[in-house]
């Protein structure tokens, strides 16, 4: 019996990561500013988001963010119309993308440079997010109520997971975000944290401290010394908000709702 529990405990220590990262760029972040940033959220160019592009950058750059990653559902469209615009709202934008493989649950790709479809397996979204060069970032990983890769799939890819969300405000249940943290903290994985914001005033409900970073290199070593700073929010709050503005709303009163919001973000950019 010890033999046996002393080769399942040698085979997980085989699985987990080494600590140290690259001396030369940690060393090149300490002499960069903190920025806070917010790696999961969503634009009107998902199908259950009705938050425009400007409107979302508007509220990033009044909640003090420094950088943001648009990970809309199987779409790349609106990170891409948002990197463009950024500049002028003073928010540095990761290209993203929020995939549904075929059914082992979603996963998010960032620093991509083109659309990943849907509907492949978690295997083949994972390969090519790392073909694009991008960030494997696994979103909610346990939270039952979302679609997720189980437990098993998830173990499956585990060498090429970049980054595990450890705090998602959405979540319901605590609990699943707590079996998160577990887990990054058991294999060693980079831990990070979305807001999963799918209306502007989720944005802020949750950030992560790092040096400010070009390209997923220095985003990566960054997160080895990153504070995850989250702050009390209501969740049945931004639920019904997000009811109001995709659902309650009639199709004509949310473009006139729409086009007011984005007229005045723009002011204010």
């Amino acid at each position: 019996m010890a033999g046996e529990y002393e080769e399942v405990y040698a085979g997980l220590a085989a699985r987990r990561r080494e600590t140290r990262g690259n001396p030369e760029i940690g060393r090149r972040l300490l002499r960069r500013p903190r920025i806070d940033i917010d790696l999961h959220m969503h634009t009107d160019h998902s199908p259950d988001c009705a938050t425009p592009v400007e409107v979302l950058l508007d509220a990033a750059r009044q909640q003090g963010l420094g950088a943001i990653a648009v990970t809309d559902h199987n779409e790349v469209s609106g990170a891409f119309e948002a990197a463009e615009k950024g500049e002028r709202f003073g928010v540095k934008v990761i290209i993203g993308e929020e995939i549904k493989t075929a059914s082992q649950g979603e996963v998010i790709g960032l620093f991509l440079k083109e659309k990943i479809p849907r509907g492949l397996t978690l295997a083949e979204t994972v390969a090519e997010i790392k073909r694009q060069g991008g960030v494997v970032y696994v979103p909610h990983p346990f939270d039952r109520l979302h679609s997720v890769p189980d437990y098993e799939h998830l173990l499956a890819i585990l060498d090429d997971v970049d980054v595990l969300e450890i705090y998602n405000p959405r979540v319901a249940i605590g609990a699943f975000n707590e079996e998160a943290e577990r887990f990054a903290a058991k294999y060693r994985i980079l831990a990070a944290a979305g807001s999963d914001a799918h209306v502007a005033q989720g944005l802020g409900s949750v950030r992560v401290r790092v040096p400010d970073f070009d390209g997923p290199e220095e985003f990566l070593e960054g997160l080895r010394e990153a504070e995850i700073v989250t702050k009390p929010s209501s969740l049945l709050y931004v639920q019904a908000l997000k009811f109001l503005e995709t659902k309650a709303t009639p199709a004509g009163a949310r473009r006139a709702v729409r086009d007011r919001r984005v007229r005045r973000a723009t002011r204010n950019g």
